[in-house]
């Protein structure tokens, strides 16, 4: 799986390519479930903090497909990080 990731306060984008056998669902869960780990352990004052019912992100996610635009997408992802410096 390759991806392009864009990480604001309070949102994330995420691009990848992912193989069509692959779970979307089952692979979000798993990096939502191990970004959250990794970061409540290295940043354990974040624990402290009400996230969703001591949950670091929401329940729901976006999926949508890009085909021929993925170009586009990638170009507003990285316009995105440039617009919040």
């Amino acid at each position: 799986m390759r991806g392009e990731l864009n990480v604001q306060p309070d949102y994330a984008h995420f691009v990848a390519m992912i193989p069509s056998k692959v779970g979307i669902s089952q692979l979000l869960g798993r990096l939502k479930g191990q970004t959250s780990i990794r970061l409540f352990h290295q940043f354990r004052h974040l624990k402290k903090k009400p996230y969703w019912g001591n949950h670091f992100w929401s329940k729901g996610y976006c999926v949508d497909t890009v085909g021929l635009d993925a170009d586009m997408v990638r170009k507003y992802l990285r316009f995105q990080e440039e617009k919040e410096r």
